[in-house]
C-alpha cells in the first residue's frame, strides 16, 4: 500500500476520493472552530461520512493498516500483565505477538502515551498499531479482558440461594462499569449479566415477564422477541425491587405502574434505559428499552436508502419551508430517521428545536423538550411554545390531533422547515389521516413537501449468509411470479452462534417516498382517495415499500419473507 504523506489533511483526501464533496469539507471545517471534536468525529457525526470511511482514509494517510476483524491470540496469556482499566481507558487491546513485535488494536493511533506505559511493563518487545473500529476494540474487551466472562447468566441462575433474596439498594453510579462489579452479591450480578448479554446480543429491550408458576426473561432482537432465561419463581421480587433501585423508583409500590430510568456503562457503553414497570395478576412486569448512546450513529447514508430516493429526500430536507412526513407503525424507526435529518442538518448558523414523547437521544446542538401530558405541556402547547423561540427548523415527535397538526401547518406556511411522523400503513395515506383528523385539503396541498413511509426489514446474517436458486412453488407461495424470478439467486442465513441461530443480523429500512407534485397537490385539492393518489405518485416514479423491498431482496441484503411480513 502506498503511503500518502502525512501532510495531506484527511479532508482533502476524502474529497479527492470521492467521500464528500469540498462544500461539504468547508461545511464542516466551519462547524469544527470552537468544537474540540476532530474532522472525522464530525462527518461521522454529521452523517457525510461512515467510520469505515474515515478508518480507511486513515489508514492511508498514515500508512497504518486499518483490519475490519481481529483474531486474538494469546497462547501464553501474556497480556494477562495489563490492567484492564487501562486498556478500557485508553481503547487499545494487543491481541497477537510474533516474535518480539507485539500488534496492538487502537482507535486513536496518535495518542502515544499509552504505547510508553505498554512499554514499561514489555521492554524486549516493539509495538505495531493496527487501526480498528470502536466497536471492533469493545468486543475484543468485552470477549478476552471481561473480569465476569468466566461465568454465564445461566450459571448465576442456578446458583442462587434462599440467602440470595435480600435486596441490596446500592445504586450504580454513571461512571462505574458494571462489567467490574464481578463480586457483588447475586442478584445484582445477575441484573448487571442480564444486561450485560442484552447489549452483547444487540437487544433493543428486556422483558421480564411473571406467570403462574414461572418467571421468564425474554429479549428483543432485530424486532423480535426471544426466551433467554427463566430464573426460579421465588427470585422474582428481588430481581425486579433491585431494577427498581436502580431507576430509582418507589419498592413499596407494587399496585400501580411506574417509568423510571437508569444511566449506566457497559462494557465502556454509555447506556441510557428506559424502565417500565405493569403490575398484572402474577406480578409486576417489567420492560427495559436499551439505548447504546455511544454506538448510536444519525446517518441517512446507513439507513437502507436505495441511491435514487436518498438524493432525492436530501433534496426535500434542504427546502427553506414546508413539511415532511415520516409515516410507519410504532418501532418501523421513524424516529431514527428523523434524528438523522436533524444531524444532517445541524449547522451553527441555525436554530433547530424539537418536542418529543419521549425524547429518546439528547442531539448536541439542539434544543429538545420533553412533552408532559399531566402539566398540560402537549404536543400542541410545546409547538406553541417553540415558534417563540425563532426556530428555523422544528421537529414534532408524533401529529396526533388537528390543534397539533394545524399549529405544524401554520409553521410551515410562515416560513419554517417542520418535521414530524404519523401512524400509516403507506406514504398515501397519511395524506387522508391529516384530512380525517379535519385538516383543510387546501393547507396540506400548500403546505406538505413530501410523505416517506418506511418499515424495518432484517438483514441477512453475513457470517452464515449463504444463496439459493427458489422453487417456483415457493415464488408462489408468496404471491410472486415464478417467471418474474426465473433463474434469479436469492440469499438466506443458515443461522450461526453470531446471530443466535436466527440467520438475522441488524436490520435497515425499506423506504416509499412520496413528494406532494403539482397533481398530486390537485387531487389532494380535489379529495382523492389514498388509493388515487398513490397510483398517480407511482406514475411519477414513486418506488412503493414493496418494491424498495424486493430491490434490496435482489441484492442479497434480506429475505422475501421478511419483506412480505412487514409490507
Amino acid at each position: 500500500m502506498q503511503k500518502i504523506t502525512k501532510e495531506k489533511h484527511l479532508g482533502t483526501l476524502l474529497v479527492e476520493k470521492g467521500v464528500i464533496t469540498n462544500e461539504q469539507l468547508q461545511e464542516v471545517l466551519l462547524a469544527q472552530k470552537g468544537s474540540n471534536m476532530r474532522i472525522g468525529q464530525l462527518l461521522i457525526k454529521k452523517g457525510l461520512a461512515t467510520e469505515d470511511e474515515i478508518l480507511s482514509a486513515l489508514s492511508e494517510r498514515f500508512g497504518i493498516a486499518y483490519v475490519k476483524h481481529i483474531e486474538f491470540a494469546d497462547p501464553d496469556n501474556i497480556f494477562t500483565k495489563i490492567p484492564v482499566h487501562f486498556l478500557k481507558k485508553n481503547k487499545i487491546v494487543p491481541f497477537k505477538y510474533e516474535g518480539k513485535t507485539i500488534f496492538v488494536a487502537v482507535l486513536d493511533f496518535l495518542n502515544i502515551q499509552p504505547f510508553d506505559d505498554l512499554k514499561m511493563i514489555y521492554q524486549e518487545y516493539n509495538f505495531e498499531p493496527v487501526i480498528v473500529s470502536n466497536d471492533e476494540i469493545q468486543r475484543l474487551l468485552n470477549s478476552h479482558f471481561d473480569v465476569m466472562k468466566n461465568e454465564s447468566t445461566d450459571e448465576v441462575i442456578d446458583n442462587l440461594e434462599e440467602s440470595d433474596l435480600e435486596i441490596l439498594s446500592s445504586p450504580v453510579s454513571e461512571t462505574e462499569d458494571i462489567l467490574d462489579m464481578a463480586n457483588e452479591a447475586p442478584i445484582i450480578k445477575l441484573v448487571n449479566m442480564a444486561m450485560r448479554e442484552a447489549i452483547n446480543r444487540r437487544a433493543s429491550d428486556i422483558h421480564i415477564e411473571p406467570y403462574e408458576k414461572d418467571l421468564i426473561i425474554r429479549f428483543r432482537i432485530d424486532g423480535i422477541l426471544y426466551p433467554m432465561y427463566t430464573p426460579p419463581k421465588k427470585f422474582q421480587g428481588a430481581i425486579i425491587s433491585r431494577i427498581k433501585i436502580m431507576a430509582n423508583l418507589n419498592i413499596a409500590e407494587n399496585r400501580l405502574p411506574q417509568d423510571g430510568r437508569i444511566q449506566l456503562k457497559i462494557g465502556g457503553k454509555d447506556i441510557d434505559i428506559r424502565v417500565s414497570i405493569y403490575p398484572t395478576y402474577y406480578g409486576e412486569r417489567v420492560v427495559l428499552r436499551l439505548l447504546n448512546k455511544t454506538d448510536m450513529e444519525f446517518s441517512l447514508n446507513s439507513l437502507g436508502f436505495s441511491d435514487d430516493t436518498l438524493e432525492k429526500f436530501n433534496e426535500l430536507i434542504k427546502k427553506t419551508h414546508g413539511i415532511v412526513m415520516v409515516t410507519g407503525p410504532t418501532g418501523s424507526g421513524k424516529s431514527t430517521t428523523l434524528y438523522s435529518v436533524l444531524t444532517r442538518l445541524n449547522q451553527p448558523d441555525v436554530n433547530i428545536l424539537t418536542v418529543e414523547d419521549p425524547i429518546e437521544y439528547q442531539l448536541h446542538g439542539i434544543g429538545q423538550m420533553q412533552v408532559k401530558p399531566k402539566i398540560d405541556l402537549t404536543f400542541a402547547a410545546g409547538l406553541r411554545s417553540i415558534l417563540r423561540q425563532d426556530p428555523d427548523i422544528i421537529m414534532v415527535g408524533e401529529i396526533r390531533d388537528v390543534e397539533t397538526a394545524e399549529i405544524a401547518v401554520q409553521a410551515a406556511l410562515t416560513g419554517h422547515r417542520v418535521f414530524s411522523t404519523l401512524h400509516t400503513n403507506d406514504a398515501a395515506s397519511g395524506i387522508t389521516r391529516l384530512i380525517d383528523m379535519g385538516v383543510e385539503p387546501f393547507l396540506i396541498a400548500s403546505s406538505v413537501n413530501a410523505f416517506l413511509a418506511q418499515r424495518l426489514v432484517r438483514s441477512i446474517c453475513p457470517h452464515c449468509k449463504t444463496s439459493f436458486r427458489p422453487t417456483p412453488k415457493m415464488l408462489s407461495d408468496l404471491g410472486l411470479s415464478p417467471a418474474k424470478f426465473k433463474n434469479v439467486k436469492l440469499y438466506q442465513g443458515k443461522g450461526c452462534d453470531k446471530c443466535l441461530n436466527t440467520g438475522f443480523m441488524g436490520r435497515m429500512g425499506i423506504y416509499e417516498l412520496l413528494p406532494v407534485s403539482t397533481e398530486i397537490r390537485k387531487l389532494v385539492m380535489a379529495h382523492s382517495d389514498a388509493m388515487q393518489i398513490k397510483e398517480l405518485a407511482i406514475k411519477e416514479g414513486m418506488v412503493t415499500l414493496y418494491n424498495d423491498g424486493l430491490e434490496k431482496v435482489m441484492k442479497g441484503i434480506t429475505t422475501l419473507e421478511e419483506v412480505i411480513r412487514v409490507s
